[in-house]
């Protein structure tokens, strides 16, 4: 047990926490040798693939950029054009309702002229009619009148040339009375 205890008092100058000195050396000569190709292979091909994602991401980002410049463009023409059919939607309405306007403008002139054709007509119908009942109603007073004037007078009235201008004085008398009758009310 003494030998254990000379042995303890020999460990007891060297820090068992401390590694040796050749383990010290052999550890940094590992680390730089792993930190050179770590250096050397690995962080180039790490830049590499780092650098390629920027650049997929930078990519992407343009790309979207540019598809919504496009989606913007795109809109743009879209309310563009919608302005425009609102806009010829609108001159189209006017033109029909100013059309319509002239339709009814052209209907009414040409009910006025077919009513005021339908009215001419009816009276030169009437003005026609009159005449004609006039004529009738001259000749049959003519006649009624000599017959009248046969049975007063008791004599015949045959000759023509009398009759005729016996019933045209009548007839101008009564016209005459019909004037001044007219014109007195």
């Amino acid at each position: 047990m003494a030998s254990n205890i000379v042995l303890a008092a020999e460990d007891v100058s060297h820090n068992p926490l401390l590694p040796a000195t050749y383990d010290i050396v052999w550890s940094i000569v590992c680390l730089v040798v792993v930190g050179l190709v770590f250096w050397k292979y690995v962080l180039p091909m790490f830049q590499k693939v780092l650098a390629e994602r920027t650049e997929q991401i930078d990519g992407g980002i343009k790309r979207a950029e540019a598809a919504q410049a496009e989606a913007k463009a795109a809109l743009e023409q879209y309310r563009a054009q919608l302005a425009e059919a609102r806009t010829e939607a609108a001159e189209i309405r006017e033109d029909a309702r100013a059309q319509g306007q002239q339709i009814i403008a052209e209907m009414k002139v040409q009910a006025q002229e077919e009513s005021d054709r339908i009215v001419a007509s009816g009276h030169s119908q009437l003005v026609a009619q009159r005449q004609q009942i006039v004529t009738e109603l001259r000749g049959e007073l003519g006649r009624t009148a000599v017959d009248l004037a046969e049975k007063v007078i008791g004599e015949s009235l045959a000759d023509d040339v009398k009759r005729a201008g016996t019933v045209d004085r009548f007839l101008n008398e009564l016209d005459t009375i019909g004037a001044n009758s007219a014109a007195g009310k």
